[in-house]
């Protein structure tokens, strides 16, 4: 025992010198001391002779450069020189075919080709990769080959990694996997194995599987029963995105309590859990979001996780059918080191109050209780939440004020409280949040001023407190220092005085203060925000006219609607070349419509209704090509509908294949999400529209001074779903290819001058729901038809006014052969009395009203005074204008 210590010491140092020489050999591997074996380097030349490598991602594989180890993708024993790794994962410009050569490297034992375009010589993964003896690591993800995997992979007795997932074929034969005894992961997610019932019995037969993932498989159930669990080591479990529709307690997976990673989304899997999940201690991570899949299969969950003490991710996100919010948070893990971090359980119908204590959730870092039912107030142990950085409670029915100290959560990122009936003011404390990013208090019954060290928000990005009862100013200290911001929204409350736009957010995407009291004109500062696309300053009392900017703003949504903007067309507009969405309808702008209209060559949405213009439309407006919303209503626009309205081409219906860019799309993609509302009349009604304005297409010229007739080749215009010319003076017949247009579903040409039948087309519009032809000079029968039908039995005065209609639904009937005189004669004869009797009712009201006037000055003596001081008061007046207008004509002809 006396020489132990001694030979303890060389053990120690000759397992030291063995380290030292391992990292020499690792790390001089650069210096040339191995190179690579000649076999295996020809092997390589040859595998890349049957590729085409259009991006030189294969440039270093030379003759010249004898040692292969240092080649892109390859990797080489430092011991040996033998190459036992090729990697060329994600090369995508490598084509071509899979080389047998690669049998020549036989010492392989990592092959990664994922995301190539390399197949077998017949565009099949070859067989012969089951005779690469040593591969450990396999990897042909995202490579689409034709067939299906050969089962010869099954000869691979030391693979420990394999990846087929993503490779679009179908799976007809898994069992040759039971041959893989050493296989600890499996991914064949995306891979069709629709036909394979028995699934679950393969994978039992690899003990040694750790990961297995299946997701978007089409399996078909996972209620198999398994005599004999050998899955014991198995920890990562998907099973995500395939369709079993059976109670999920009957699932063959709730006795692996090894498992510490389950994903079970998009499976809809129903009814309760079992209560063998609270049995899995080593669970890590639930998810079990968005199970319905249009089935409405939900599942309830009672099960008490008190003893998952590594719990750190649960996401129940519209998965359950009901639940009480108090009961679940009773019955999550209560231990002394408490993991869980993340909770979502978003949509799903819970009902309750929130606890007044929580200690066991003070760990949280995200809590998303979203779009349920809660009741109450805000909890006061949110205060102690200091790992929180994201929080939503949005979308409940949650009262009362925001705590005081949640200004404590000082590390919170994002706090989301909107659509809920929180009250009162906005917390000082929220100057706290210096990390907060994502402000939304929206659609609340907030009140008071915002608070001004809501400015010390310095890393915001989104502020929302949009639809409240806030009053007060928006002053600068509020705006200076919020440099980060991308988009502010304080439409829909009480906020006045002066436009404040002083902001240090240079890169500002959206701006919207909307429905509120603001006054006064637009600040010059707004040239400022040469990143701003979306500017609403709709429904205030603005005006004035809009700044001239130095340079061009790259604004695409104007909305400056329902203020007091008054003078011309804004020439300014003129710089503002990228807009898409213009609404300056409800001022006071008078003038003409510029013909450099047409520049604004991206506009898609043209709302200029209810204005002072005047004129004709102008032919460049047609130049419009992208125009799918064109709205003149209730100006003093005169002239003829110019043929040139008819190369709007945008409202004519398209090939999907080659349509323009979805502009939803673009703004969710460049702004966020569409919070706008846009108001059309259509139906006979005002409609207000929020993301789902992208797809309204339609022209309103209405109240106005048109004449002349409806161009029959408006009809071209067959992507119409609104088209009202009424309160005009048009004439002429109705186009009698009206039918063409077979988008239409709102069609108002009432309140004109037009004559002749309706067209029979008119019933071949399937998609119309609201139409009026009233008070025209319409004649003849009405055209059959079961749309017709209906839509006069919703609105039985679509006809009114046109005298000479006959025929169902009326109850005038056709009597022949009438002729257009016929009936006009008695539709004149009923002018004129109806016009004798307005002047009779008039003369009689005037005679009547005098009668009361004198005898009420007849006994009313105070009348009788008042009057006659009126009249002299008056009189005086007219005289003083009389002399005085006199005696500057005088003047002005006696100097000349």
């Amino acid at each position: 025992m006396d020489g132990w210590p001694a030979a303890k010491s060389v053990l120690l140092l000759m397992a030291a010198a063995a380290t030292w020489i391992s990292f020499f050999l690792v790390t001089d591997a650069s210096a040339g001391a191995v190179t690579c074996i000649r076999r295996e380097r020809d092997a390589l030349l040859a595998f890349k002779q049957g590729i085409n490598d259009t991006g030189d991602e294969l440039g270093s594989w030379q003759p010249g450069r004898q040692d292969c180890c240092r080649w892109a993708g390859i990797t080489c024993s430092n011991v040996t020189g033998r190459v036992i790794g090729l990697d060329l994962s994600r090369r995508f410009s490598l084509v071509g075919q899979i080389s047998p050569s690669l049998l020549s490297l036989e010492h392989l034992q990592y092959l990664n080709l994922q995301s190539t375009s390399l197949c077998g010589h017949d565009g099949r993964i070859p067989e012969f990769l089951g005779s690469l003896k040593n591969l450990r690591h396999l990897d042909l993800s995202y490579i689409y080959c034709s067939d299906t995997v050969p089962p010869q992979l099954g000869n691979l007795s030391k693979l420990e990694y394999l990846d087929l997932s993503n490779m679009e074929m179908d799976l007809i034969d898994i069992s040759w996997l039971a041959h893989l005894p050493r296989l600890m992961y499996l991914d064949i997610s995306y891979m069709n194995l629709s036909s394979i019932a028995d699934w679950p019995l393969v994978v039992n037969m690899i003990p040694s599987l750790k990961d297995l993932r299946l997701s978007y498989c089409s399996l078909s159930s996972t209620n198999q029963s398994l005599t004999h669990l050998n899955l014991t080591n198995l920890q990562h479990l998907d099973l995500s995105l395939n369709y079993f529709g059976h109670p999920i307690a009957s699932s063959w997976f709730w006795n692996v309590t090894s498992i510490e990673y389950l994903d079970l989304s998009d499976t809809s899997l129903h009814g309760p859990f079992p209560n063998a999940l609270g049995n899995m201690t080593f669970l890590r991570q639930l998810n079990f979001y968005h199970q319905s899949f249009g089935t409405g299969n939900t599942a309830t969950m009672t099960v008490d996780l008190k003893n998952l003490c590594d719990l750190e991710m649960i996401w129940l996100d519209g998965s359950l059918s009901s639940g009480n919010i108090t009961e679940f948070l009773e019955k999550l893990p209560r231990c002394p080191s408490n993991r869980l971090q993340e909770l979502k359980l978003s949509s799903n119908n819970m009902v309750g109050m929130l606890p007044n204590r929580m200690a066991h959730l003070t760990n949280l870092s995200s809590l998303d209780l979203s779009y349920n039912n809660i009741t109450g107030a805000i909890p006061p142990w949110l205060e102690n939440c200091t790992s929180l950085s994201y929080l939503s409670l949005s979308s409940n029915s949650l009262t009362g004020p925001i705590p005081v100290g949640i200004g404590s959560c000082t590390i919170l990122d994002i706090l989301d409280l909107s659509y809920n009936d929180i009250t009162g003011a906005i917390p000082l404390g929220i100057g706290n949040f210096t990390t907060l990013r994502y402000l939304v208090l929206s659609h609340n019954l907030l009140s008071g001023h915002v608070p001004s060290k809501i400015g010390m928000l310095g890393d915001l990005i989104d502020l929302d407190l949009s639809n409240n009862n806030l009053d007060g100013l928006i002053t600068r200290e509020h705006m200076v220092s919020l440099k980060n911001l991308r988009h502010m929204d304080l439409s829909h409350n009480s906020f006045s005085g002066p436009l404040r736009i002083e902001t240090g957010a240079q890169f500002l995407l959206e701006l919207s203060l909307s429905s509120n009291y603001f006054s006064g004109h637009i600040p010059g500062s707004i040239c400022q925000l040469r990143n701003l696309l979306v500017l609403d300053l709709s429904d205030n009392f603005l005006e004035g006219e809009l700044p001239q900017c130095s340079h061009e703003l790259n604004l695409v949504f104007l909305l400056l609607s329902n203020n007091g903007f008054s003078g011309k067309f804004p020439s300014s507009l003129r710089n503002y070349s990228s807009l898409a969405f213009m609404d300056l309808s409800r001022n006071n702008l008078y003038g003409t419509l510029p013909l450099w209209i047409e520049e604004l060559v991206q506009l898609r949405f043209l709302q200029l209704s209810h204005n002072l213009l005047y004129g004709d439309i102008p032919v460049t407006i047609s130049n419009l090509q992208h125009l799918h919303q064109l709205s003149l209503a209730g100006n003093n626009i005169s002239g003829v509908i110019p043929e040139s309205l008819l190369n709007l081409t945008s409202m004519a219906q398209k090939d999907p294949e080659n349509s323009e860019d979805d502009m939803s799309a673009w703004y969710n993609n460049n702004v966020g999400k569409f919070r706008g509302v846009w108001q059309v009349v259509m139906k006979r009604q005002e409609l207000k529209y929020g993301a789902g304005i992208f797809d309204v297409v339609g022209i309103d010229l209405s109240l106005n001074h048109l004449i002349g007739e409806i161009p029959e080749r408006i009809t071209s215009l067959d992507g119409l779903l609104n088209l009202n010319l009424s309160w005009n003076h048009l004439s002429g017949k109705i186009p009698a290819k009206i039918g063409a247009m077979k988008s239409i579903e709102s069609l108002d040409l009432s309140r004109n001058n037009l004559y002749g039948e309706i067209p029979a087309s008119l019933s071949e519009l399937t998609f119309l729901s609201s139409l009026d032809l009233s008070y025209n000079n319409l004649t003849g029968r009405i055209p059959p038809g079961s749309q017709l039908d209906t839509i006069y039995t919703e609105n039985p005065s679509i006809y009114t006014g046109n005298i000479g209609l006959c025929g169902p639904p009326l109850e005038r009937n056709c009597s022949g052969n009438n002729s257009l005189e016929h009936v006009n004669q008695p539709r004149r004869d009923s002018v004129y009395e109806a016009k004798m009797f307005f002047y009779f009712g008039l003369g009689s009201g005037y005679v009547a009203g005098l009668w009361v006037v004198f005898c009420a000055m007849l006994f009313k003596k105070a009348w009788r005074v008042a009057y006659f001081r009126l009249f002299d008061k008056l009189y005086d007046k007219a005289y003083v204008f009389v002399v005085l207008t006199w005696g500057r004509i005088n003047g002005k002809a006696s100097t000349s």
